[in-house]
């Protein structure tokens, strides 16, 4: 019997790989958790070390200069600081200067506008109020003459009246003038029937000493026309009538005024 060939010897199987390595090679392509933390921290470190780096560079900009250029340095600054000074200075001197402008400004107008309420009362332009007298005639068997009226009209002028209306109806004014008409006297072109009515306003004490005087008003009124005169002091007299403005025709403002 032929004797068997023995078997041919079997190739060994690869050797074990080497446990070192694979954790290495392992720990490189998956990081872990801890690496993680590692990298980031290491990277924030990184980026504070270079802004301090750059802070540190910037405050040093005047480090490398000699002590002249420094004070060149620090007049330059002391001049611009100046300069600010006096430019703030000079705008609070213009705001004060336009505050007193503007005061001034507010005065003038103020008085203007007060000499103009002024002049509408005296012009008998608006409707005023105040203090003052009711003087109301009454004829008798006589009539009231025209001069007896406008002479009583003038001594109320001559007493300070600001303000003075007829009947309720017609205010009198610089211009204002009496007539005799049939029925009663015209004033301002208006018929006006007795009583007299005349509504005064002004210091009444002056206004009453004005009527009453000797010879005065209310005496040729009684003795000479034959009329009962009554005084009445009011603490508020109402005057509503007005007068329509007036054109003069002559008179025109002066030049420079």
């Amino acid at each position: 019997m032929p004797e068997q060939e023995p078997d041919p010897p079997r190739k060994d199987a690869d050797p074990d790989p080497d446990p070192g390595r694979d954790r290495l090679r392992g720990a490189l392509t998956r990081p872990s958790r801890r690496q993680a933390v590692v990298a980031v921290l290491l990277a924030v470190l990184g980026f504070a070390v270079v802004v301090q780096v750059r802070d540190t560079q910037t405050n040093d900009t005047y480090s490398g200069l000699r002590e002249s250029e420094l004070i060149q340095v620090l007049d330059g600054l002391t001049g611009t600081a100046e300069r600010a000074r006096r430019e703030v200075e000079r705008l609070e001197s213009r705001r004060d200067e336009l505050r007193d402008e503007s005061t001034r400004r507010s005065a003038a107008l103020d008085e203007a506008e007060q000499r103009v309420r002024t002049l509408n009362i005296i012009a008998g332009l608006v409707p005023v109020t105040g203090p003052g007298l009711r003087v109301t005639i009454t004829e008798s068997t006589t009539r009231v003459s025209v001069g007896s009226l406008l002479d009583t009209v003038q001594e109320l002028r001559t007493a300070g009246a600001e303000a003075m209306e007829m009947n309720d109806s017609i205010r009198l004014g610089a211009d204002s003038s009496f007539e005799d008409a049939i029925g009663g006297i015209e004033l301002d072109g208006q018929l006006l029937e007795p009583p007299y009515v005349l509504e005064v306003i002004g210091d009444t004490a002056n206004l009453r000493t004005a009527l009453t005087f000797s010879s005065g008003p209310v005496e040729t009124l009684q003795t000479l026309d034959g009329a009962t005169v009554r005084i009445e002091d009011l603490e508020q007299v109402e005057i509503t009538s007005v007068r329509e403005p007036g054109r003069p025709d002559y008179a025109e403002f002066s030049a420079g005024q």
